[in-house]
């Protein structure tokens, strides 16, 4: 038997390589993958090529430490089973559902202490990396009762953020995107009203208290600039790789006291630290996820041979796709 692993090799390059099953060392598990999801920010930047070459893939991921040069293996959302145990691993972990930061393959190997062992279905528990990054924007966005929050991008993390964000006593909620069908589905998450970029002006009663930029498009952090109330915050959790970034700074940004912060999953900021850690965000993320319902996100599967022709879709935003995911079925 072999693993099925997928690999960037170049700009737009992807193929699926069988390689050996890996055996457990003694204090690991061997895991049975059974759907992996495809990120739409930071996946789609390294399949098109627009990430810098030799930059630090994630040091905070075991799975993902390495750099960003072809070819390479990326992904960060596999959800799967414990098919086999190492020497010194307990059997209780034997057949357990677990979701683990892991790019797309069939098997892998891991140490217990890095999966987080779940009893959601599958096409939950792939929102788990979606959800935690939409729970560390909205604390750092910190809303306070009656504000007005407008959030740039419904892809797959801004619906997960507005979906949270709808959850507290705001004045205003306004969702940005492009797309139709996201609108859709922005305000059956709570948004009171969805938009396009360029109608933003035009429904805004006030300038907004907190605006969050998740678009992954450079020129929407213009925009969510320009929206901010005076002292207002800007949530920036958008990377954009090797895309330049260009911002009008006149006058009125320089009296405006807007507050541009940065936000990335990847640690807890410093304020919230003395509370939270990744474990309790962690524990907060698969409480949530039990009870939402993100079905609507999940537009497309494709099993993991079918890889070429699924990147090419999500890169074009083709079908009406939001979130796609691989299965794993032989």
């Amino acid at each position: 038997m072999s693993r099925r692993s997928l690999f960037f090799t170049g700009e737009r390059s992807v193929e699926v390589r069988d390689r050996p099953v890996p055996e457990p060392e003694a204090g690991e598990v061997l895991v049975r993958t059974e759907r992996t999801a495809m990120s739409p920010g930071t996946e789609l930047l390294v399949y098109r090529g627009e990430v810098s070459a030799g930059a630090a893939a994630d040091e905070t991921i075991e799975a993902l430490d390495g750099e960003f040069s072809y070819p390479l293996q990326y992904g960060y959302a596999a959800v799967g089973r414990v098919a086999e145990t190492g020497a010194d691993v307990g059997e209780e972990w034997l057949d357990r559902r677990v979701f683990a930061f892991n790019p797309h393959e069939s098997h892998f190997t891991a140490d217990p202490e890095a999966l987080v062992p779940t009893t959601l279905a599958p096409e939950r528990a792939l929102f788990v990396p979606t959800v935690e990054a939409a729970v560390n924007f909205v604390m750092d966005a910190r809303p306070r009762i009656g504000s007005r929050v407008v959030v740039f991008g419904q892809g797959s993390i801004g619906l997960a953020t507005t979906a949270l964000l709808a959850e507290f006593p705001l004045a205003e909620l306004v969702t940005v995107d492009y797309d139709e069908k996201r609108r859709a589905v922005s305000e059956s998450f709570g948004a009171d009203r969805a938009v396009s970029p360029d109608a933003v002006d035009s429904v805004l009663s006030e300038p907004a208290d907190v605006s969050l930029e998740l678009s992954g498009n450079p020129e929407a952090l213009g925009d969510a600039i320009d929206v901010a109330g005076f002292a207002g915050r800007v949530i920036v959790g958008s990377w954009y790789g090797t895309k330049d970034v260009s911002l009008r700074l006149d006058e009125q940004y320089h009296r405006s006291h807007v507050r541009v912060r940065s936000s990335q999953v990847s640690r807890i900021d410093p304020d919230h630290a003395d509370r939270w850690d990744k474990r309790r965000r962690m524990e907060y993320v698969t409480s949530w996820l039990a009870d939402a319902d993100l079905s609507p996100v999940l537009t497309h599967e494709f099993e993991i041979g079918d890889a070429k022709r699924a990147y090419r879709v999500v890169d074009e935003r083709r079908d009406g796709v939001i979130q796609a995911a691989f299965r794993y079925d032989r």
